[in-house]
């Protein structure tokens, strides 16, 4: 059952067994009990609830800076064993599965962790160490990731594509039956158009991750894994219509948080940006300003799945940021310091909603920047709490024009068309 984290919330971390474990068995002295509640007729679902023997979890997905690629989110944890049941040589554990003779806790089994029946993080075990101890209880370290590891681990036959957009690409590859994707997912079309000449023709042996993330570097979106297991895809990056989820303040408003990072460095500056096209076709954006004050700081991509000269030219110009300008980069807190309602709010928070950051600093005016989500970081010790970081970028919110609104309603550019 799930666990109450000290300051934090009800925890739940469940591993798929592999078999139906949880249901009535004729001959078996504890299952096969009639009138129990607990072992009732199957078939039941194989994930085994290990939450009363986990001491410590820590999980990330997305990334940290908006110029990362995207990659496989990851969860770790520790596990206390008094008893030896957790072991893979208990044949009498009751994760066990007798009928074909295999340990239920093993690598490539499902995994999930929840907050009152919220997930946080849903993924397969990569790697499960049992650690034997001459003196006190055996522990136990669980790696894992989410599905993005499956699709690192397939290669595409050779593929001749279609003229698509980024989303449909997307699409089509996670359908190829040496893929065969089966999860659920929510991909947005895209904004661009992909190539599909004899230029794009795939050889056998692409990696499918990396020609996934091949697609997102021509679309410049978002391509991960959701809290839920979801694969996502969102389209190119700009201003949003979504409105901030979560405002974290440090002037006892609103929810907040014990530690912000602010970047103002030279690593944001790109003022020479060149694209070229796996047709040929290419493109160069420059900021002859910026150069001249803060030198040439360049980008190449030489493997665009882009095709339109005018797309290219439109990639190139997007990649440009002249000028350096300070950021919140991440912001951190402890459920310790919030209240039910913002430990529930900050726990659902996922990777592309806005968020809204306030830092009154002293001498100066109050501060306020709404940002994106790039990444997410927790790490929960059941005996001490969870502790959550966002890593964000600048965005723009804009709202959807309403005709005769006094706001709404005004052309300006803020305000735009649905």
């Amino acid at each position: 059952m799930a666990a109450s984290v000290v300051q934090s919330g009800s925890y739940l971390l469940e591993l798929d067994t592999g078999f139906d474990y949880n249901s009535f068995r004729l001959d078996d002295a504890t299952k096969g009990v009639l009138n129990n509640t607990t072992y009732g007729l199957g078939p039941q679902t194989g994930y085994a609830d290990i939450t009363e023997y986990v001491t410590e979890v820590a999980y990330k997905r997305g990334r940290r800076n908006i110029d990362d690629q995207f990659g496989a989110g990851t969860m770790s944890f520790r596990m206390t064993d008094e008893t030896g049941i957790l072991g893979p040589y208990d044949t009498a554990s009751p994760y066990y599965d007798p009928s074909n003779d295999k340990p239920g806790l093993a690598p490539m089994r499902r995994v999930r962790l929840s907050r009152s029946s919220e997930y946080l993080f849903v993924g397969y075990v990569t790697a499960y160490n049992y650690e034997f101890a001459l003196a006190g209880p055996n522990t136990v370290a669980v790696q894992c990731s989410d599905d993005f590891y499956l699709l690192a681990q397939t290669q595409m036959a050779a593929f001749n594509p279609s003229a698509e957009t980024s989303g449909e690409r997307i699409e089509t590859v996670l359908a190829l039956p040496e893929v065969n994707y089966t999860g659920t997912t929510a991909i947005d079309v895209g904004t661009v158009d992909l190539g599909h000449a004899s230029s794009y023709t795939l050889n056998a042996g692409q990696n499918t991750l990396g020609y996934i993330t091949q697609i997102n570097q021509a679309e410049q979106g978002r391509v991960f894994m959701s809290r839920a297991g979801v694969f996502t895809f969102q389209p190119r990056i700009g201003a949003t219509l979504s409105g901030s989820v979560i405002t974290f303040a440090d002037d006892g408003t609103n929810t907040p948080y014990d530690n912000v990072e602010i970047e103002f460095d030279a690593d944001g500056v790109l003022n020479r940006a060149y694209v070229q096209a796996l047709n040929g076709n290419n493109a160069l954006a420059e900021d002859l300003t910026s150069q001249a004050t803060y030198f040439i700081q360049s980008q190449s991509i030489t493997n665009s799945l882009l095709h339109l000269q005018g797309e290219i030219d439109d990639l190139a110009d997007y990649l440009l940021e002249p000028e350096p300008a300070p950021r919140f980069t991440a912001v951190s807190t402890s459920f310790a310091l919030l209240d039910n309602a913002e430990r529930a709010l900050a726990a659902t928070v996922d990777i592309g909603d806005t968020i809204t950051i306030t830092k009154d600093i002293t001498g100066l005016s109050t501060i306020t920047s709404e940002l994106s989500i790039e990444g997410i970081e927790g790490n929960i010790n059941f005996a001490s709490g969870h502790r959550i970081t966002y890593y964000t970028a600048p965005t723009t919110v804009v709202f959807q024009l309403i005709l005769d609104d006094p706001v709404y309603g005004q052309l300006d550019g803020t305000n735009v068309l649905g």
